[in-house]
């Protein structure tokens, strides 16, 4: 299993919606490229964007500072403001936007947002992401403000799959 829809659902969103949202399954090393080289090719299917999502917690557990184990509750660190772990593990990011563009599609990233979050680790998120080669790095709020919470990033998609970067390969 590829973790995605199938094309039979994407062709009939497309009848039905200016937009289609697909999820690619986790991760852009596995999922996206499954979804690029398998989902796309069979289905002939190209995409006009990519969106990466993406959170602080998870940025600064790959900077390998923290011990994680499995049923085992997250280090209290990881709730903590940390610019260092954070720089350290912002290379998966910026691995994955390249893996990504790597495909010929402009990417998005959105910032899923946690409550321990601060706007000083948000900021370096964003500007590594765009660094890195995103087209928009906005915060995803759905979480805790329904759709008003994710408004920033479907405009930051829309703006994506209609700016004509895409060339599909």
């Amino acid at each position: 299993a590829h973790g995605n829809s199938s094309i039979v659902a994407d062709r009939i969103a497309l009848r039905a919606a200016d937009y289609v949202v697909t999820e690619a399954g986790f991760g852009a090393d596995m999922g996206a490229a499954k979804f690029f080289d398998i989902k796309c090719r069979a289905s002939g299917l190209e995409p006009d964007a990519a969106l990466l999502i993406a959170t602080v917690r998870a940025i600064k557990a790959h900077s390998g500072r923290f011990e994680i184990k499995a049923g085992k509750p997250l280090p209290d660190g990881l709730g903590k403001e940390d610019l260092e772990a954070l720089a350290d593990g912002v290379c998966n990011l910026e691995k994955q936007i390249e893996n990504v563009r790597q495909f010929g599609v402009p990417v998005v990233v959105a910032i899923n947002r946690f409550p321990t979050d601060t706007e000083a680790e948000i900021e370096v998120v964003k500007e590594r992401a765009l660094a890195a080669g995103a087209r928009a790095a906005e915060v995803s709020e759905v979480h805790a403000k329904g759709g008003e919470g994710g408004a920033a990033i479907g405009a930051a998609i829309i703006d994506a799959a209609e700016s004509g970067e895409a060339d599909f390969k």
